[in-house]
């Protein structure tokens, strides 16, 4: 990052200051004035203003709802004219296809560790996104930034690492794309987050690197004078050693006898470095577990609350110190004793937090209520608190603003790591930050570290990573607050990457409690989208607080224009949550690959609903002309081809893996209908063509390919790029549901005929776990409703002529079974209907839809089981619709 300079003047949206401190007081101002119109937006932090705005760094960021965005993208428009003058951007810049190229990238990078918050993207993964999707001075949004890497990734396009630009440049031509227009790209980055948008900020600031440096080690050397003899241990020679961390461990009760120990003293084996399962009491000999003995509690008056409460019997187990530059442990003596009960004498520190815990999701789980923690400074021992304290409130000794910032950045690091959740790791080559990620959870062990062990290292490579910034503050802006009410002028953001809440894997607002305790300002959860029992937050909560922020992405970005989802979650439906939140948000979907963050590569998913990893999903919004032709149409079938025609020129044309042409499965029939139908039900219209006119059509207006369609001009590439990687790699099929089957039958009886007993050893090795609830017809049901069988008896897949004939003969057979689901879910006195056909609810759904019987869409649905419905994308996409109508 470069150097602060306040030398020179300042220009800010029209306005000149003399300094940064000039231009933030009058921007402060301004901001307190605009205080009490932004505390009416959901997402608004819980804090005192004074603290908020102190936090906050006018116009560029701001620690609630940032009332200038509107006034940077005015900016940015007319910096775009510019651009266009020196030739380093073009007025009618578009993108055809997503980005679907396979992309190396790892954790490793010294910028993505700079600081431990539970989960990023690297940015040089994001960068290939926003050079193939942007050019030079395109705006490019994310509402769910976390730390802000959209950000880096943005501001890294204009001054990127030698050796990762000519890696970028070679990718793109090795696939065909154009090659990147390097420069600078303009970004907002915002979440809900107090700490994670304070972190994005940092990212984006300048700094004195030198004054950071001289001061920080100032700083060390004052804690050494003040509280050093705090670790302070003798060597065998009585001289002073200096402790790197103290492993504390659990009292415990036998049993069987009441006989105390400790919990690593007995269970822990120092050859092997393992904890063992069970032990003999050394009291009564009896075999016991952890699982099997008591945790012992001690009664002390907490001076921070005024109260006597108890906590856990801890002591030390082992002292690892250092001397004369060699390593030791030792058992505590009576000096460690003594420097231990000096410290517990030592007053509660004045500023440090030790309001009580609110109930969060984290209370319940992680041994939190078994250690009986109820406030926040419970989950610290007296040493690491007063250590944490100590550093945090030397802030003041920095002269320049971001300087403190980058400091509380890095002191923030402590504040996990010298916590009881800081597990002793035996095995581990350090003790530092061995917490348990995503959760609060107290070992029965933990290794108190001194803050030394920890700073020092971390010290030296934070301002190794952020030296290799280059920032521009008017090229970001920050905020805190909800996506869904974020105000942002229509059809002005040129791209999104969003990298949104996960579901219930990570509670972030629990999480982050502990850090933002120190800022003094808290996450408003309220609008958090994430599953959260103790907030009473249900999967539809979820996927309803999705929806508001993909239709506030959709009505920012330009028509034509494109947005990229990450996205990570093992569950399929909070995966078919996410797709029908996108879908109804007007968002064309594309493309879906998979992100190995493990392994940092971008793969090829075979199929749409693949969770295994993390999910990244292109999706474009239509473009104006498409909406133009789409009102005109829309009575009409003319609509359904032009929408098909819309959606397949978004699509990628070829993909390759392992140097074979890939099936690219967003181009098969099934799928292409299943978005047809999702696009019609998304605008409230009926949809004005059943699967196999559909079909029928779709083979008349388009190109067939390898069980893909193209348009004309599309299969022309198409052809020639599978003649460069002519062997083909079909889409693998696994059964666990109907539609699976019925498109693994047509891929097995298109190569040849087949008789039954021919095909039915093959069925069942392809079927795969079937969702529960879910009844798969029988092999025989499936083969004579959607295949022919030729005179020998062999089955074959119909023409188009004949397939459109049994589709009708189908869809009859479906809605009579949907009609019986009916009678039982409106007559039956049971909760559920336990299992049901899926393709008859496909079918009867789209029915009572058209019909607008939205009340049997919604009893069915709330009778059939609840994981089955929200697993099943066109079933939710119906249920979701008719709860709005109903």
């Amino acid at each position: 990052m470069e150097e602060t300079n306040t030398t020179t003047q300042i220009n800010v949206l029209g306005k000149t200051f003399s300094s940064e401190e000039e231009r933030r007081n009058y921007f402060r101002e301004e901001l307190r004035k605009k205080l009490p119109e932004l505390k009416q937006m959901e997402g608004f932090p819980i804090g005192e203003d004074e603290d908020i705005i102190n936090l906050s760094d006018p116009p560029y960021y701001t620690a609630c709802p940032n009332p200038w965005l509107n006034d940077f993208i005015a900016e940015w428009e007319k910096d775009k004219k510019q651009l266009e003058k020196e030739g380093k951007r073009i007025a009618d810049f578009e993108v055809y296809e997503p980005y679907a190229a396979d992309v190396s990238e790892g954790k490793n990078n010294p910028i993505y560790n700079a600081h431990s918050y539970h989960t990023k993207v690297p940015h040089p993964a994001i960068m290939r996104y926003i050079l193939h999707y942007t050019q030079p001075g395109d705006i490019v949004l994310d509402g769910y930034a976390g730390t802000g890497m959209t950000g880096v990734a943005s501001n890294k396009c204009a001054n990127p690492e030698e050796d990762l630009k000519l890696v970028i440049e070679n990718e793109f031509k090795n696939q065909g794309y154009l090659a990147p227009k390097w420069g600078k790209r303009n970004s907002i980055c915002g979440d809900l987050s107090v700490i994670a948008s304070f972190i994005a900020n940092v990212y984006s600031s300048k700094f004195d690197f030198e004054n950071f440096i001289r001061t920080t080690e100032n700083i060390f050397q004052e804690f050494e004078n003040e509280y050093g003899w705090m670790y302070k241990t003798n060597h065998t020679n009585g001289r002073a050693g200096e402790i790197e961390f103290v492993v504390w461990n659990e009292i415990l009760q036998c049993s069987f006898c009441a006989h105390e120990y400790g919990f690593t003293d007995l269970f822990y084996d120092s050859k092997s470095k393992r904890i063992n399962k069970e032990a003999n009491c050394p009291n009564c000999s009896s075999v016991i577990t952890k699982n099997s003995s008591d945790l012992v509690f001690e009664t002390y008056f907490d001076d921070a609350i005024k109260m006597t409460l108890q906590r856990p019997k801890r002591k030390i187990h082992k002292i690892h110190y250092k001397y004369s530059g060699d390593r030791f442990s030792k058992n505590p003596d009576e000096f460690d004793v003594e420097i231990i009960n000096k410290i517990e004498g030592l007053p509660f520190p004045k500023n440090a937090p030790c309001f009580e815990l609110p109930d969060i999701q984290m209370k319940k789980v992680g041994r939190v209520t078994t250690t009986k923690i109820t406030h926040i400074h419970h989950f610290y021992l007296r040493r690491a608190i007063l250590s944490i304290e100590y550093f945090w409130n030397k802030s003041h000794l920095f002269k320049d603003e971001n300087n403190q910032k980058l400091y509380h950045f890095m002191v923030e690091q402590m504040i996990w790591g010298m916590s009881l959740l800081n597990r002793f790791r035996p095995t581990g080559f350090s003790q530092v930050n061995q917490y348990m990620s995503g959760v609060f959870y107290i070992a029965s062990h933990s290794s108190e570290i001194n803050p030394m062990y920890l700073l020092v290292g971390k010290f030296k490579r934070l301002v190794k990573a952020l030296r290799t910034l280059s920032s521009n503050k008017k090229s970001q802006v920050t905020y805190i607050g909800d996506c869904g009410e974020l105000d942002i002028k229509p059809n002005s953001i040129d791209y999104i990457f969003t990298d949104p809440p996960f579901g219930e894997n990570i509670y972030y607002s629990d999480l982050n409690i502990l850090i933002e305790g120190w800022h003094k300002i808290l996450t408003n959860a309220n609008t958090e989208a994430i599953i959260d029992k103790s907030k009473s937050k249900t999967i539809i909560d979820y996927q309803r607080l999705m929806q508001n922020g993909f239709r506030t992405y959709n009505n920012a970005l330009r028509p034509g224009k494109w947005m990229t989802v990450e996205f990570s979650n093992t569950s399929a439906a909070v995966w078919n949550g996410i797709q029908t939140a996108i879908q109804n948000s007007g968002f064309i979907l594309a493309n879906v690959s998979s992100l190995d963050k493990k392994q940092g590569t971008f793969q090829a998913v075979m199929s749409p609903t693949a969770v295994k990893q993390d999910l990244v999903i292109s999706c474009c919004k239509p473009s104006s002309e498409f909406d133009q032709k789409f009102k005109q149409h829309q009575n009409t079938d003319v609509a359904v081809w032009d929408f098909v025609e819309e959606h397949l020129n978004h699509l990628p044309i070829h993909l390759v893996k392992d140097n074979a042409t890939t099936g690219i499965i967003e181009r098969s029939p099934k799928i292409l209908f299943d978005r047809l139908i999702a696009f019609y039900v998304q605008k409230g219209l009926p949809v004005p063509i059943d699967a196999g006119a559909f079909q029928k059509g779709l083979r008349e207006r388009f190109i067939e390919r390898d069980g893909m369609f193209f348009t004309n001009e599309q299969v022309q590439e198409y052809d020639k790029k599978k003649k460069e990687n002519p062997e083909f790699v079909q889409l693998s099929i696994l059964v666990s549901s109907e539609q699976d089957g019925v498109l693994w039958l047509k891929n097995v009886l298109t190569e040849k005929s087949l008789a039954y007993q021919d095909i039915q050893p093959l069925w069942m090795q392809a079927l795969a776990g079937v969702r529960k609830g879910d009844l798969i017809p029988e092999l025989a049901n499936i083969l004579e409703e959607n295949f022919l069988k030729d005179e020998q008896g062999k089955w074959y897949v119909p023409d188009t002529e004949n397939q459109a004939d049994l589709e009708k003969l189908r869809t009859k057979r479906l809605l009579k079974q949907y009609e019986a689901y009916k009678k039982e879910a409106l007559t039956t006195k049971k909760k559920r209907i336990k299992e049901v056909r899926v393709e008859a609810l496909r079918a009867g759904f789209k029915q009572s839809y058209q019909d607008k019987d939205f009340k049997t869409i919604i009893t069915i649905g709330d009778k059939i089981p609840h994981k089955l419905l929200m697993e099943d994308e066109v079933l939710l996409q119906f249920y979701d619709i008719a709860s709005s109508r109903v």
